[in-house]
């Protein structure tokens, strides 16, 4: 790709004889290749950040680790515009983005820009100023009471933030700038921000019992080896992993390494924060979208400069720029939300792993339920393993039983058995707290005329409006796309004939009104705790008695403790079952294995109550019994003889465009030009299960292959072949996990 210098018309320069200093600039664009830029500097080492000229504006780039394009002729150069003062972007970081670009063939710059999310912070925050006392003090200035006070509440040669000392003295502002105009005070610099306090590695942690401390000790030898390794941590939910971690965190801590740690919904990490400060007596910081662009802006520069010791945070997290960071932990590994679906698209979990090994650091994977790549690297000797196989504090795992649907049939026009409402009311009544879950936003997630049998459906995407009836809509979880309830069926146009099908939270907490009216209820849901301060207010209310029936969608299964609570319900455990996805079982046993486990997790025994049309299935046996290793395993033995992953390789492409001829050509012509041989196979062209997406039309192919051949290679060979014409997107998906 050519430099953006070579389409400029530059000013004649004077040639000299002394060699020009090139430097390759990669900067955060869509973009695959570095640009040559003409250095005045001295010495400016690679990772250094700098603005250049692109056209004609500024923009900052990273000086990277590359020889300059040698046929460029000098003349043709463009100088560097400034040298910004921040720490360089660590080596190890470039590699990293290098290795994530050509392993998910992604534009190098497109990677770059998620390491360059902050741009502020490359700036150095400008010092706050402050007052203090003159000295000596003026003999003429009026001494009212008022100004005694903030004389007194100043000591002598110490600078205050204006705001800080009027509060201490209790006066308004305009009494400093009175006392500054008097000649009493004088304008001082406030000393630096102490951001994140350093933890506290000599407060005593909780008493391990042995297998916990086995698992400990394994860990912080991974960590003190100073080298790449990555472990599974797994247990039986409530046993006390987090516990675990928490040492090698102090590890890494005690080696003066900094460390990350990955949860999958991080808005939603009150209480692991609690037990977190806790341990350590401080709060790490926070790398979250909820955060302002301040605190972004202060944790970058934190991280950059070494200041921030451990950092909690979702996928993003690992593209900050640490220095030198020993530990990378990934809680609740098998979680599909590591998966980064829009624009650079990769898995976080494999990521932080690769992450680790170019950062010669300890990688542990945790999770009551693995998923079948991890087992499997566990297994075949790749990853090392510990497991904690009993519930901390002598805690058991809770009792699970089967409602069969066909038999023990809800009234009409509800969605609880007998059997399940019998056994919320037995639970409420001895004082305990119940939780209902469905993973279904919203009232009904389909609506129709029954008149006519037509579906509302979103104007932007293949899929049904769901109704939120709190709220008065019908929205597509899609596209966002919101409109008003109907009064006539946009179809036939019969008036008032619209009606909810199916039940969703919103229905199923309607109809626990009705059965325990004396109940006190929440719902937890994405669109009911918008955040990490709603989800806190929440968790906190459920420690505190003060709600009796939780109603939640899938953010009730991550990792919450609630002592009391003893019962769940699954309304519908078939739900996820639904549909052709290579991995819809294993997400099912491992979505409801996480939420039975938030059942009995303190001295009151639990019990676990799964509402299914398919009791038979292997899905509900395994959770009947327990037995998650032996239906793991054979769900391996199933994938297998196909080479389906993890023992084979997959790779997505999508083709999208708003002009669904122009999507089927270029669909078809990258089915003609699909490679062939031993050991690959394409799939497709097909329209996607969501064909239509916030108004594009998509189509998809993929592609399989032998787990030891390379398919970046293929990809890249298979792409060159076709053009793409600039109203269509092909995005490519290596390692997919899901299909829509």
């Amino acid at each position: 790709m050519p430099a953006p210098s070579r389409k400029q018309s530059l000013l004649p320069e004077t040639i000299s004889s002394s060699p020009v200093r090139r430097l390759r600039v990669l900067l955060p664009l869509p973009l695959a290749d570095a640009y040559d830029y003409r250095a005045d500097e001295d010495a400016l080492p690679p990772g250094s950040f700098v603005a250049v000229p692109l056209g004609g504006r500024q923009v900052i780039g990273v000086v990277w680790d590359e020889a300059p394009e040698s046929q460029l002729p000098d003349h043709r150069l463009r100088p560097i515009a400034a040298v910004l003062e921040a720490p360089p972007m660590p080596e190890k970081l470039r590699r990293f983005v290098d290795w994530v670009a050509a392993y998910t063939l992604s534009p190098r710059g497109a990677v770059l820009r998620m390491a360059m999310s902050v741009p502020a912070a490359l700036e150095a925050l400008p010092h706050r100023a402050g007052w203090c006392r003159a000295d000596p003090l003026p003999e003429a200035a009026r001494l009212t009471p008022a100004r005694q006070r903030v004389l007194a509440a100043l000591p002598a040669h110490e600078v205050r933030a204006p705001d800080d000392l009027a509060r201490e003295a209790g006066v308004a502002p305009a009494v400093l700038r009175g006392m500054a105009d008097a000649g009493l005070l004088v304008p001082g610099l406030l000393p630096p921000l102490e951001d994140f306090r350093p933890p506290d590695l000599a407060r005593p942690g909780p008493v391990l019992d042995a297998d916990q401390a086995e698992a400990a000790s394994l860990l912080r030898s991974a960590v003190a080896r100073e080298a790449y390794s990555t472990t599974l941590l797994s247990g039986v939910t409530g046993s006390g992993k987090t516990e675990v971690y928490f040492e090698a965190i102090a590890a890494a801590l005690q080696a003066g390494r900094q460390a990350l740690v990955l949860l999958p919904e991080i808005a939603l990490s009150a209480q692991w924060l609690d037990r977190f400060r806790a341990r350590f007596g401080t709060d790490p910081a926070l790398w979250h979208s909820e955060l302002s662009p301040r605190t972004r802006r202060i944790t970058w520069r934190a991280v950059a400069e070494g200041r921030a010791p451990v950092l909690v945070g979702a996928r993003s997290a690992l593209f900050l720029p640490f220095p030198d960071l020993g530990l990378i932990v990934v809680d609740e590994e098998h979680e599909t939300a590591f998966k980064q679906e829009d624009g650079v698209i990769y898995h976080a979990r494999d990521m932080a792993v690769v992450r680790a090994r170019l950062s010669d650091a300890a990688c542990v994977l945790v999770s009551a339920t693995p998923s079948l790549e991890t087992l499997t690297n566990a297994r075949a000797g790749r990853y090392g393993e510990c497991h904690l196989a009993a519930r901390h504090g002598g805690a058991v795992m809770p009792e699970i039983g089967l409602i069969d649907l066909r038999r023990e049939t809800p009234p009409r026009g509800r969605f609880l058995s007998p059997a399940l409402v019998a056994a919320v009311a037995e639970t409420l009544k001895r004082g305990e707290q119940a939780m209902l879950f469905l993973n279904r936003r919203g009232y009904a997630p389909l609506t129709l005329c029954r008149a006519c049998g037509h579906r509302l459906r979103c104007p932007n995407c293949t899929a049904w409006l769901v109704e939120h009836r709190a709220a008065r809509r019908l929205q597509c979880h899609h596209c966002g796309h919101v409109e008003a309830p109907p009064s006539h069926c946009p179809s036939c146009a019969a008036p008032h004939s619209t009606v909810p099908i199916g039940p969703g939270v919103e229905r199923v907490l309607e109809e626990a009104a009705t059965l325990f009216p004396e109940a006190r209820r929440l719902v937890m849901a994405s669109d009911t705790l918008p955040g990490p301060a709603a989800a806190a207010a929440a968790a906190e209310a459920i420690e505190k008695r003060e709600v009796d029936l939780i109603i939640g969608t899938q953010i009730v299964a991550k990792g919450w403790h609630f002592p009391y609570l003893t019962l769940v319900g699954v309304v519908d455990a078939d739900l996820g079952l639904a549909g052709g996805d290579l991995r819809a079982a294993e997400r099912t046993v491992q979505l409801l294995h996480q939420v039975a486990g938030r059942a009995g997790r303190a001295e009151h025994p639990g019990r676990v109550l799964l509402q299914s049309f398919s009791p038979d299935h292997p899905v509900m046996q395994a959770l009947v019994s327990g037995e998650y290793e032996a239906f793991m395993a054979a769900e391996a033995e199933a994938r297998r003889p196909g080479s389906w992953p993890p023992f084979g390789r997959l790779a997505a492409l999508i083709v999208s465009s708003p002009d669904e001829k122009a999507a089927d050509r270029v669909a078809r012509d990258l089915g003609r030009a699909a490679p062939a041989g031993q050991g690959v196979e394409v799939l497709g062209p097909a329209p996607a299960p969501l064909a239509l997406l916030r108004g594009r039309h998509r189509r998809r192919l993929l592609l399989k292959a032998r787990r030891d051949i390379g398919v970046q290679r293929l990809l890249g060979e298979w792409l060159a072949k076709v053009d793409v014409p600039g109203n269509v997107r092909v995005q490519v998906d290596v390692d997919p996990v899901g299909f829509l």
